[in-house]
């Protein structure tokens, strides 16, 4: 452990959130909040999602263990969660998720929080409200048209028009529920919150889709994206950019609502003593390797993502060697200076955070399960659902290999980062030792998932759990 004068954590996920999204990663984007959480704080350059999929990679954030390991399930049921951990200390807890299924008490995900809401109840019984959420376009058409009302309405009542149509993506209910435990719980404290905005379907107000679009036509040219898509028609270029448009305005939504929490922070006289982790569970594809969303691949587009540590106090800084997001539960617990269960797989940062020390530099290993089809439906959930792949990396390496069937892919970041020659076709006697010594490591964790000791215990599916994960595209 080690000794800090933080009294209170508050981890801000962001689903299908890529590095590259934060002006804090590329600078042709800026997202002003989490900006400044990355300029007084410490980002992490080479943080890296240990799958492609939420309930493939939110084990490691919230329980520090490798999805699949206990019993080929996913979920965080029979191990020591972060919440709980630090509940058994004595630190008041409280978690809101913006309504993905996947992260629910169905998967053991409320174990340890005081106060646990992820607003998927009641999805499905308001046809309405559920016929917008699976018909972006629809949605999308009604906020424009509803747009010249609500921004001369906002006017006259000295009001913004930040707020979407509808609060879809519960992004509102997320915020007010964050709001209310901050003011109504003393330290210390942990708090954690889910946004689903940068998730497709992306639907933000259009405010922010204003602020990142150059043209007077942007709004309509960005419903004809959602137009062509919906429809299954082909996406040219201009659709690809007005699609990453509108995932740039959702940002946009995130990074507001993140300022009016930290607002809050301020305004409980807690700020002071608060660290704020920031991290997208995993990315986002825009076609690099011929998709949209985050379908069963472990390219970079979808494993990389932004994690930043603001720990009031400490220097700002950046480091370089990668991480996995399995040191969140770790990091957390050691600023709060709670001792660390000995299952968590993750090591600490905190070091890195406050003293500016080397992070680890081990390859960093990322998984997920594809059944023939890359788009099939419904998600994988267990092992058995198709074939397991594994991906190594390191500063330089990007190694993938399917473990079922064999094949392998081997990239050189330095020269292709977007990952697209394969050196694995016909190595050099140096690539080929890369190879050896990356399958090794891949294998060695597949076996590790593979000889689990406990046997699944999730039980069915709810209606209206199955009509949220319908909603978010998982049939």
């Amino acid at each position: 452990m080690v000794s800090t004068q933080i009294s209170n954590v508050v981890l801000v996920t962001v689903d299908s959130l890529r590095a590259d999204a934060l002006g804090a990663y590329n600078d042709e984007w800026n997202t002003p909040v989490m900006d400044s959480l990355a300029e007084s704080g410490t980002v992490f350059d080479r943080a890296l999602a240990t799958g492609n999929w939420t309930p493939f990679s939110f084990p490691s954030i919230l329980a520090s263990k490798s999805v699949f390991a206990d019993s080929g399930e996913i979920g965080v049921g029979g191990v020591p969660t972060l919440a709980a951990t630090l509940s058994d200390a004595g630190i008041s807890t409280g978690g809101f998720n913006a309504a993905n299924g996947f992260l629910t008490s169905h998967w053991e995900y409320d174990d340890g929080f005081d106060e646990f809401e992820p607003f998927v109840a009641n999805v499905g019984s308001n046809v309405y409200s559920r016929y917008l959420a699976t018909h972006p376009t629809v949605e999308a058409w009604l906020q424009l048209v509803t747009s010249p009302a609500r921004r001369l309405s906002a006017w006259l009542q000295g009001k913004t028009d930040d707020r979407p149509f509808l609060d879809t993506s519960r992004m509102f209910d997320v915020e007010h529920a964050a709001m209310s435990f901050l003011k109504g719980t003393k330290s210390p404290f942990f708090l954690w919150v889910h946004y689903m905005d940068t998730h497709t379907p992306y639907v933000p107000a259009p405010r922010y889709i204003r602020e990142v679009s150059d043209d007077l036509f942007g709004t309509q040219r960005l419903l004809h994206a959602h137009a062509r898509t919906g429809l299954g028609l082909n996406v040219g270029d201009q659709t690809l950019t007005d699609l990453r448009a509108l995932y740039q305005a959702a940002a946009r939504q995130v990074d507001a609502s993140i300022g009016r929490l930290l607002e809050t922070l301020s305004a409980t006289g807690t700020g002071d003593e608060t660290a704020v982790v920031l991290a997208g569970d995993h990315g986002e594809e825009f076609q690099e390797h011929g998709h949209l969303a985050h379908y069963p691949k472990l390219y970079d587009e979808l494993i990389r993502v932004p994690f930043i540590v603001d720990v009031p106090g400490t220097e700002s800084r950046r480091i370089s060697g990668q991480v996995d997001l399995g040191a969140i539960p770790p990091t957390v617990a050691d600023l709060l200076d709670v001792e660390l269960p000995p299952e968590w797989e993750g090591e600490t940062l905190a070091p890195s955070v406050l003293h500016g020390d080397s992070s680890p530099t081990e390859p960093v290993v990322s998984v997920t399960v594809r059944s023939e089809e890359i788009t099939a439906q419904p998600i994988p959930r267990s092992l058995n659902d198709g074939d397991l792949l594994v991906s190594v990396r390191d500063r330089d390496w990007t190694y993938v290999e399917n473990i079922d069937a064999g094949d392998i892919e081997l990239y050189y970041q330095p020269t292709d980062p977007t990952e697209h020659d394969d050196l694995s076709r016909d190595p050099t006697v140096d690539q080929q030792q890369v190879i050896e010594r990356f399958s090794a490591i891949a294998n060695e964790h597949a076996a590790a998932l593979r000889n689990h000791d406990r046997q699944p215990s999730n039980g069915s599916i709810d209606n209206d759990l199955e009509a949220r994960l319908s909603a978010l595209g998982y049939q």
